[in-house]
């Protein structure tokens, strides 16, 4: 069996066949599956000899009319979704930055029956993270915050990195932060270097707001 008979085969028994029933026209839940799996063949990027990423966050926008059938189904739709997309990464041997996401919206603009798909590669932070608010010197990104608790805290791709940045712009070890008067940011002679507040830099000092860039990845220092 096939990923999209699986799909709709788990889709079914989540819902009791009633979602068969119910989608006799209008946008199909397997057109959304097959888009998916076109998205991420279209959007899939060789960085390396072992690595192609593909996009992990994606956004369907759907008209009125379809979007109101299917949210009856959203939760149920959205996770089964999510699902069928990693297990194509995983046959596929694709390389995933991050969780897969699917969220359906509804786009007044779009006639009944058709769909966009929109997709971004989004790179995960991994580190000793925090949603609370705090005065120590820190960095954000996605909403979330990783306190600069170290004398030096090294950020890149590594294992070994304090803060690890997933992102396929990343070098293994990237760059540093070294608190101080004033807190300075390293460069680590990374391959595609580090840019803080949009200009590649090999050393500067950070000030509140600052954006140190990682390949796509943005992160915000903060202190106070």
């Amino acid at each position: 069996m096939g990923l999209l008979e699986r799909f709709e085969d788990s889709l079914d028994r989540l819902v009791n066949g009633a979602f068969a029933r119910a989608f006799k026209a209008e946008v199909q839940p397997v057109e959304l599956a097959s888009a998916l799996q076109r998205e991420v063949d279209d959007r899939a990027a060789v960085i390396d000899r072992d690595r192609t990423v593909i996009p992990n966050v994606f956004l369907i926008e759907l008209s009125e009319h379809d979007y109101k059938r299917l949210a009856v189904f959203k939760d149920a739709l959205q996770t089964e979704l999510c699902t069928l997309v990693s297990e194509y990464a995983g046959s596929q041997r694709y390389t995933l930055m991050g969780t897969v996401a699917v969220s359906l919206a509804q786009d007044g603009d779009l006639e009944t029956g058709i769909f966009r798909v929109r997709s971004e590669a989004r790179a995960e932070v991994r580190g000793a993270s925090t949603n609370a608010v705090t005065t120590t010197a820190r960095l954000e990104v996605g909403g979330m915050s990783y306190p600069l608790v170290r004398a030096v805290t090294r950020l890149g791709r590594g294992s070994d990195s304090d803060i690890r940045v997933e992102d396929p712009g990343a070098s293994r070890n990237h760059c540093e932060i070294v608190l101080g008067t004033p807190v300075i940011l390293r460069d680590l002679k990374s391959t595609n270097g580090t840019m803080v507040n949009g200009a590649r830099v090999t050393e500067a000092a950070l000030e509140d707001g600052a954006a140190v860039q990682i390949g796509a990845t943005v992160l915000v220092y903060r202190i106070g």
